[in-house]
């Protein structure tokens, strides 16, 4: 018999969506969606059914399609199909085939929900996935908001059956002979969330056979532990940041005060999307001279005297550009290419550059001079002015505004495209891998 009081407790529990809501249901055809969708309709809720078809697995992907669009005539829903070219897509923004299928799908879905005036997007994750999500997290690293795993709700996403464990699903699917197709590449290690299900989670089970139950808990334990830390960074922000205008300062005094620094640090700058490695760089150069910056994506910190002050990274018209690991970026008329490699055959060619890998911090930047640059030209012991640097080297005035500068994540100068690499990050007999910068004309 299908849990549907406990279905709908927990969907009021959770304040997931209203009952005259209409919801947009994401199915693939499996256990777990399947059972989703056959709650909603036992339940009386207003649904549709969305179905990707990635054109990933030969025939499974046109079976998978005819499945749900069957299902969809038999529960007299609207149905919505859309074929994606996912390895193309994939190859185009560099990324692997499953993270170009999740932004896919989660784009689509959303752009459904809005034309149709659909409320929310139900998925069907469960207690399982979580735990896989939650280890996931703490293996590639985390802050305290990837130990909560899945949420019930965010935005307009809902996951109205995370109350049930794979085992249940399972149960429930064998016991009302609800029909259901398999995905193949689910038995696959080739994925990490697989190797995580396949071969790290049963282990744990052996130790504690109810590994969902204290997941669940846990996880309920960390939200709230996170809840809490963001009313604290909340009231700190409040107290510490001053507006300027479009700038925000911060007295280098209050950032000593933080306690936890490190913790509160990252949390009152991860809006400005500074990573983990430049914020380490910040605290240890609270003590620089005036000028020191870092960099995200979108925006600087800048040392100011007494004063970190943070503000847009297009300021004053800056031409920014990024690298965030190997590939290639476009340079107005020239590309700048970055590989590593643990072996290489050096070249003397001013357009490459051979850095020492371990002391890059991401996102590089690719920017243009600035009032007070400087850096350690290889083979020199001492600074050296950039403006000093390129009289010296009799670049002509209107050319030096157009030199590309590769700037690391903690505001130090790599590299004068083109002309000379800091000694800094030289490579030496210790580096075990080398970044390998290429400039070329297009």
């Amino acid at each position: 018999m299908l849990p549907v009081q406990q279905f709908t407790d927990y969907i009021s529990q959770h304040q997931l969506f209203e009952k005259t809501d209409h919801v947009l249901l994401a199915v693939s055809g499996g256990k777990d969606s399947v059972l989703m969708a056959q709650l909603f309709k036992l339940a009386g809720f207003h649904f549709s059914i969305a179905h990707c078809n990635f054109n990933l697995r030969a025939d499974e992907t046109q079976r998978d399609e005819a499945f749900v669009r069957l299902l969809a005539d038999e529960l007299q829903v609207p149905f919505h199909v859309i074929h994606f070219d996912t390895k193309a897509f994939a190859e185009q923004e560099g990324i692997s085939t499953q993270m170009a299928a999740r932004q896919l799908r989660y784009h689509w879905f959303e752009e459904v929900r809005t034309q149709y005036n659909y409320q929310c997007i139900a998925v069907a994750h469960h207690q399982n996935d979580a735990i896989e999500t939650v280890l996931f997290n703490l293996v590639r690293g985390t802050g305290i908001s990837g130990m909560h795993g899945i949420l019930p709700k965010r935005g307009s996403i809902i996951r109205p059956i995370l109350f049930l464990s794979r085992q249940q699903i399972d149960e429930l699917i064998d016991e009302l002979s609800f029909p259901y197709v398999e995905d193949s590449s689910n038995q696959s290690s080739k994925y990490a969330r697989n190797k995580i299900r396949l071969n790290v989670v049963p282990y744990l089970k052996e130790i504690n056979p109810n590994l969902e139950e204290t997941f669940a808990q846990n996880i309920n334990r960390f939200a709230e532990t996170e809840a809490l830390l963001q009313l604290v960074v909340t009231q700190t922000r409040e107290r510490i940041f001053q507006k300027e205008g479009d700038l925000i300062s911060i007295e280098i005094a209050e950032v000593s005060k933080l306690n936890p620094q490190k913790l509160l640090l990252f949390e009152l700058l991860k809006p400005f999307g500074f990573s983990d490695a430049v914020v380490n760089e910040v605290l240890s150069s609270l003590d620089k001279q005036s000028g020191t910056s870092f960099y995200s994506n979108t925006h600087r910190i800048t040392i100011d005297r007494e004063r970190l002050i943070i503000s847009s990274s297009d300021k004053n018209g800056e031409e920014l550009n990024y690298l965030h690991g190997e590939g290639a970026v476009v340079l107005g008329d020239a590309t700048l290419l970055l590989s590593i490699s643990e072996n290489i055959n050096f070249k003397a060619d001013k357009n490459l550059a051979y850095i020492d890998a371990n002391l890059l911090i991401f996102p590089l930047v690719i920017r243009y001079k600035q009032d007070g640059d400087k850096f350690k030209p290889l083979g020199m012991k001492s600074f050296k002015k950039l403006s000093n640097f390129f009289v010296d080297e009799k670049v002509p005035l209107p050319q030096k505004e157009k030199v590309p500068l590769l700037i690391n994540g903690n505001g130090e100068m790599v590299w004068v495209m083109g002309m000379r690499q800091d000694e800094r990050y030289k490579v030496s007999a210790t580096t075990k891998k080398v970044a390998i910068f290429e400039l070329s004309k297009l």
